[in-house]
């Protein structure tokens, strides 16, 4: 795959005009989620994508076809479908770090039910299981609180199933429900017509299949407390799903809800939604900034730790970038709007979360195939238990009793949860760490890479001019060339002056005012200083006389690929000034953690071969291409490629768009353009080259975690059929087992928000 497959899922053609988002109620498993995908996506040229975690169906559509008829045909398969209701501006009562309301629908009726359920199976479990609490008629107290338990609270199961039925299909609850209300069945029928309901009856619980009369047999236990064991798994999953999303929700809830704007010189207080481009706006100490902007008047500190994970507030004045909800922590600000709503980094940001948690790996449409067959399989082998068993030992209990097992044991929903789980912790895990994942198809790039070519300027350097080293000749003061050449440079627009200028400021402090200022161009610029006639460039009356100790300094210097500019004044050269292009404190750490990945980093630069060779020097890297255009890049790229290498490029300019499009892996740093960003796979919000490392190391991880679920999931059904099936479970055991498969599923997935 490129940069560009993994930033939309991969269902839209040239022909298919329109897509939508719908949520889907009514699935309980993933099979569920396979009948809707196939159902919508045997619609004349409907391309759909159904994600049982997220609840939520992508669907690419032609324009002849309307989201009436898609909500249609999921309501005729047996769910429900309404579009995502619009983001509201007022507050949704979730706290900061983006737990659930206190109160939720859901999960109350959910727990409701379950411990109406678990009081009411517990005394019939243990009047079951331990002989010694047998009185007398204790049969028919369990009957009575059996009852209530098979029939309301496995309602839900019994209902799905009804409706399945109706439509031609079987889920995970027809297992559940055929097994329990079969339990059940037998129960009343050797409670009423058999021997069960006799005075003094006594039974015992046994982990395997052996042979009883089965007039004198009940599976009250097992009806019971399978219903209540699959509804304490429900609920435990419903409950970690909703953890799984918790990173996305925080991620949405981070913005401001109001802003105090400047309308005719006064302050107004508005909502967030009625901010326009071009507005401006007043940020307090401690207040978030309500939208993206550029600083109009103030400066402060911004903590961006929230949205990028970067723990150091940013210093910012007038000129400089801002992020909305990011947080004022310094001095009163006044910012111009530059973008609002979707158009925000956040709003971006959480699309493409979202858009990350919806898609679905190739590993997980195998799962998802699997589960679509899964169940009516099941069945037969249950019926195949039950006629093995029947027609070898002639035990018609021993051979409801495995069937039963076989029924109650077998769950897609492991599969079903293998993969969006995961993706759903780890992409939300990213995006509080300032790492946006695209998709899911990224993380099987992630973990072929073995080259990662990084782009120099703004990726591995800083991307702005730095004053480095002075040299001064002898008798001469080096705060006084920096005074002196920081004034007459001050009055120049070029970056080199501009660099020197402000390191003069930092070095020495204010700077004495210029007159008669003059710019040569090509060649530098002249003024007069506190009297003295001041040159600063290469001059040819100054560079001419150098003193061998500053010639040797200044060949050396621009040897390293650094700027080398010459001071004078009064007809005599002062000294030798270099600026280059700083190289970020921490670029030479995150070459060292992409090497310990198994990465071999390349430099990758337009900038002439010297300049490279000095940068990788000082950062660890050994392989060097230099001067090339643009347009290169991506050759670059694609001659690796045919060396048989798997290539991932980090950069952040227009002119690494290509690259980062061409290579296995783009990874674009959020600091850069549009156009980056789009085109890579993984954005690093933060401008440090460390994410990148982080991000490979997170990919890697989420899938590894998503392996472990599927062979989880696969490896228990694999080989808890045929346990069932040979009459080594009890169905009780079973629907346990069955129940915390998926907890596990999912509380594994949960580990990676410990990730750091």
């Amino acid at each position: 795959m490129t940069g560009t497959t993994a930033a939309t899922p991969a269902i839209r053609t040239a022909a298919q005009e329109s897509e939508v988002e719908l949520l889907i109620g009514g699935m309980t498993c993933a099979s569920c989620a396979a009948r809707v995908e196939k159902k919508l996506n045997r619609m004349d040229g409907v391309s759909a994508t159904v994600n049982y975690a997220t609840e939520k169906a992508r669907i690419a559509f032609p324009a002849d076809v309307q989201v009436a008829d898609l909500i249609a045909t999921v309501v005729r398969t047996g769910y429900t479908a309404e579009e995502p209701p619009a983001p509201r501006p007022e507050p949704t009562g979730r706290d900061a770090a983006g737990q659930e309301p206190a109160e939720d629908p859901e999960l109350t009726a959910g727990r409701r039910r379950l411990t109406v359920s678990a009081l009411l199976a517990l005394p019939v479990v243990l009047l079951s299981m331990v002989p010694a609490l047998q009185f007398g008629n204790w049969q028919w107290l369990a009957l009575t609180l059996a009852a209530p338990v098979v029939v309301w609270g496995g309602l839900p199961f019994h209902r799905a199933a009804w409706t399945n039925a109706r439509h031609g299909a079987a889920t995970m609850d027809t297992l559940v429900s055929v097994g329990t209300l079969a339990a059940f069945g037998w129960s009343l029928w050797a409670l009423f017509l058999g021997d069960a309901g006799r005075s003094g009856m006594r039974d015992e619980f046994r982990l395997t299949v052996s042979r009883a009369d089965g007039a004198s047999t009940i599976y009250l236990e097992v009806a019971a407390g399978v219903v209540a064991l699959i509804l304490l798994g429900r609920y435990l999953e419903a409950r970690s799903k909703r953890r799984a999303g918790a990173a996305l929700r925080a991620l949405m809830e981070l913005g401001a809800k109001d802003v105090t704007v400047l309308r005719d010189g006064r302050e107004l207080r508005i909502p967030v939604s009625q901010l326009a481009v071009g507005d401006r706006f007043v940020v307090r100490p401690g207040e978030k900034i309500a939208t993206d902007g550029t600083v109009a008047e103030g400066t402060s500190a911004v903590d961006a730790s929230m949205l990028t994970g970067e723990s150091v507030p940013v210093d910012v004045g007038v000129g400089d970038a801002v992020t909305g909800a990011t947080v004022n922590a310094g001095g009163r600000l006044v910012v111009e709007a530059t973008r609002v709503g979707a158009d925000t980094q956040l709003a971006r940001m959480a699309k493409l979360v979202e858009d990350a948690q919806n898609g679905k790996a190739e590993v997980q449409r195998l799962a998802d195939r699997i589960s679509a067959v899964f169940v009516p399989v099941v069945m037969l082998i249950a019926v195949a238990t039950f006629g093995a068993w029947l027609g070898v030992t002639g035990d018609a209990v021993a051979a409801f009793t495995a069937a039963v097992a076989v029924l109650i044991i077998a769950c897609p929903c492991a599969l079903g949860l293998a993969t969006p789980t995961a993706l759903m912790v780890g992409t939300g895990r990213g995006a509080q760490l300032g790492i946006l994942i695209k998709g899911p198809e990224v993380l099987e790039s992630t973990r072929r890479v073995d080259t990662v070519l990084l782009d120099k300027t703004g990726t591995v350097t800083t991307g702005r001019m730095t004053l480095h080293e002075v040299y001064v000749a002898d008798g001469t003061d080096e705060s006084e060339v920096l005074r002196l050449a920081g004034a007459v440079e001050h009055a120049s627009e070029h970056p080199v002056a501009r660099a020197i200028a402000l390191g003069a400021t930092e070095r020495t402090g204010r700077l004495p005012e210029v007159e008669s200022f003059e710019n040569v161009p090509g060649r530098g610029v002249r003024g007069r200083v506190e009297g003295h006639e001041v040159a600063v460039g290469r001059l040819a009356e100054y560079t001419a006389q150098l003193p061998p100790e500053l010639a040797r300094a200044k060949a050396r210097a621009e040897g390293d690929g650094r700027t080398a500019v010459v001071v004078g004044w009064d007809g005599v050269a002062r000294g030798v000034v270099t600026v280059a292009d700083a190289v970020r404190e921490t670029s030479a750490e995150a070459v060292r953690a992409l090497r310990a990945l198994g990465l071999t980093p390349v430099l990758l630069t337009g900038d002439n071969r010297a300049v490279a060779e000095a940068v990788a020097r000082s950062v660890g890297i050994e392989q060097v291409i230099a001067e090339v255009l643009p347009e290169e890049k991506a050759e670059a790229v694609r001659r690796l490629q045919a060396e048989g290498r798997s290539v991932a490029m980090v950069g952040d300019g227009v002119n690494d768009a290509a690259a980062l499009a061409t290579a296995d892996l783009g990874l674009a740093m959020g600091t850069g353009t549009d156009a980056a960003i789009e085109a890579g796979d993984l954005t690093l919000v933060r401008g440090d080259l460390r994410v990148a490392a982080d991000a490979i190391r997170l990919s890697r991880r989420t899938l590894a975690t998503i392996k472990g679920n599927l062979v989880w999931a696969f490896g228990y059904n694999v080989a808890a059929l045929p346990l069932a099936a040979a009459g080594l479970l009890n169905p009780m055991i079973a629907g346990a087992a069955m129940a915390f498969s998926s907890v596990f599923v999912v509380t594994n997935s949960l580990r990676l928000r410990r990730f750091v």
